[in-house]
């Protein structure tokens, strides 16, 4: 049975979503459908990558990707099919794969799917994404439905800035609890700080953040925790801080998207 994933900003409340599994049903027999998220912000490609790329390495090889984000055609901006560790990744070729992929990810290959001209092009995560979901599912052979490209397109991504004093990162994602994420990695950190102590910086001040913790309950209920995701991305939280436990930490320490995350590296 294949399995087909679906990463969107179709949300729930119009029919959309329910037109595009409709027709995933219709044209893939026994397709197990997961839908990774179908709350990504409209046209948002960084965060439908960093949504994505927390999940697609858990799923087994064979495993069809679609990804209805920012998803306009133009002779600039094909759509494409990717494969990586034996799953296929199907969207257009903006620059989100290279968001989506580190830049040493091996790529098996990289494909632009064949228009005819009689797609909708007003719904193309429908008419022209579950299609290809269609014929890579039944095995058909790819030539008769895309053609061989040569690398896809890239889009800078928002780099932490190093110091000899600091790193400057920023808050990339903010989930449903509250939980602040930001592009400073493990990899990063432990290069830049290692052992020295050091302070972590938010918005309002706050710099009393000096450990990184395993889990949230090595901190007492409702006060601040640091800790890496399992992505790797270090991440800022109040230890059972949602909505209606005092808050999360976006909400309690004023963060938003795009503010500045520092760390401070102290003298020994």
């Amino acid at each position: 049975m294949p399995i087909v994933t679906l990463t969107s900003d179709l949300n729930t409340k119009d029919y959309y979503l329910a037109a595009v599994k409709a027709a995933a049903y219709s044209q893939i027999p026994d397709v197990k459908w997961v839908d990774i998220s179908n709350h990504i912000p409209p046209f948002d490609m960084a965060k439908a990558a960093f949504v994505l790329k927390n999940v697609w390495k858990e799923f087994p090889e064979g495993t069809i990707h679609i990804v209805g984000v920012a998803s306009d055609w133009s002779r600039e901006t094909p759509y494409a099919i990717v494969k990586v560790k034996g799953q296929y990744f199907i969207g257009t070729d903006n620059g989100f794969f290279s968001l989506l992929f580190p830049e040493d990810i091996e790529v098996e290959w990289i494909r632009n799917l064949k228009l005819n001209g009689d797609e909708d092009l007003s719904f193309p995560t429908k008419s022209i994404f579950v299609s290809a979901a269609a014929k890579i599912a039944s095995s058909q052979e790819l030539d008769s439905f895309s053609e061989g490209a040569e690398g896809y397109k890239r889009r800078p991504l928002p780099i932490p800035v190093v110091e000899p004093d600091n790193l400057r990162g920023m808050a990339i994602y903010i989930d449903s609890y509250g939980n602040v994420i930001t592009n400073i990695t493990r990899d990063l950190f432990e290069r830049e700080v290692g052992s020295k102590p050091f302070n972590i910086v938010v918005r309002r001040g706050d710099s009393d953040l000096n450990k990184i913790s395993r889990t949230y309950n090595e901190v007492p209920q409702g006060e601040k925790v640091a800790l890496f995701t399992e992505e790797g991305f270090l991440e800022i939280a109040i230890n059972h801080g949602v909505e209606g436990s005092g808050g999360g930490a976006a909400d309690l320490l004023g963060l938003r998207e795009n503010d500045i995350i520092r760390v401070e590296i102290l003298d020994d």
